[in-house]
């Protein structure tokens, strides 16, 4: 195992900069990636390994619970305990990389537990295949009383980039932040997987009893994909927004449950996908 101590956010390496013909040698500091497995315990001792993803560290047991409430396979209040794996069976080194999630309940018997999960930063873990599929665990999204103006919109990127401290010192990372109502940030978290940094904040809701997440706003750095969606489904997210496109996928999750979808939100521009009821136009 290559890693010795609890690994960080951040990884010191030496490169060679080369500007023009001028080279010279210097530290550069990367996003650290590392692989996270997550373990399932039930009250009868049963404990099953449900995923494995690539993420950068930290915020590890919001990434956990995001993941399993945004995978359905564990409900609001379903969680007893997370802690770093101590098993017998794990050297002391990767035991940072190996989350257990104590439950309430058994195990659930779901396909998705069959199925195994792996995933890498870069894909992202879709979870239902189809929009059929959601429907079994999702409900759309209620019309509410959250309506937002494009001044509010136009201030996220800038409030989003400015949080981000990790990025700010690698370049490599993406973001997803959650905001209130009025634009004020209300959590923000990074990772080397968007979907990741989406799972930390729905993890840190789950665990502090801000389900669902009916009066706020979710920003991402990149693009918004279908996977994004269905994670801000489940957390009950009426408004998503991203700086890049979305997909089609992904457009049409917005328009089937009710979310509001702005895509290329840069400057004082954007495109307007889904939900435009929710926008305070003069």
């Amino acid at each position: 195992m290559r890693v010795k101590t609890r690994p960080g956010p951040i990884t010191r390496t030496r490169i060679r900069e080369i500007n023009g013909s001028v080279a010279r040698d210097r530290r550069d500091d990367l996003a650290t990636e590392e692989p996270l497995e997550i373990r399932l315990t039930a009250p009868d001792g049963e404990r099953r390994t449900v995923a494995i993803t690539m993420r950068t560290p930290g915020h590890d047991f919001e990434l956990a619970a995001g993941f399993l409430h945004g995978e359905g396979l564990v409900r609001p209040g379903g969680i007893a305990a997370i802690a770093y794996c101590t098993d017998e069976d794990l050297p002391p080194e990767a035991r940072y990389n190996t989350v257990t999630v104590h439950i309430r309940g058994p195990i659930p018997d779901l396909p998705a537990l069959d199925r195994h999960f792996l995933t890498s930063s870069a894909c992202g873990v879709c979870g239902s295949a189809s929009l059929d599929a959601l429907h079994d665990r999702c409900s759309p999204i209620p019309d509410g009383t959250l309506r937002i103006s494009p001044d509010l919109l136009y201030g996220l990127p800038e409030a989003l980039r400015a949080a981000q401290g990790v990025f700010g010192k690698t370049g490599g990372l993406h973001a997803a932040g959650l905001f209130s109502a009025g634009g004020a940030p209300v959590a923000v978290r990074e990772d080397v997987g968007r979907h990741n940094a989406v799972d930390k904040l729905v993890g840190w809701a789950a665990l502090t009893d801000h389900l669902p997440l009916a009066e706020h706003v979710l920003m991402v750095s990149g693009r918004a994909s279908y996977e994004i969606m269905q994670k801000a489904l489940a957390a009950g997210v009426p408004v998503v927004c991203a700086v890049s496109a979305p997909s089609s996928l992904a457009v049409e999750l917005a328009k089937e449950f009710g979310v509001t979808l702005v895509g290329f939100l840069r400057g004082e521009r954007c495109n307007v996908y889904a939900g435009e009821h929710r926008l305070l136009m003069d």
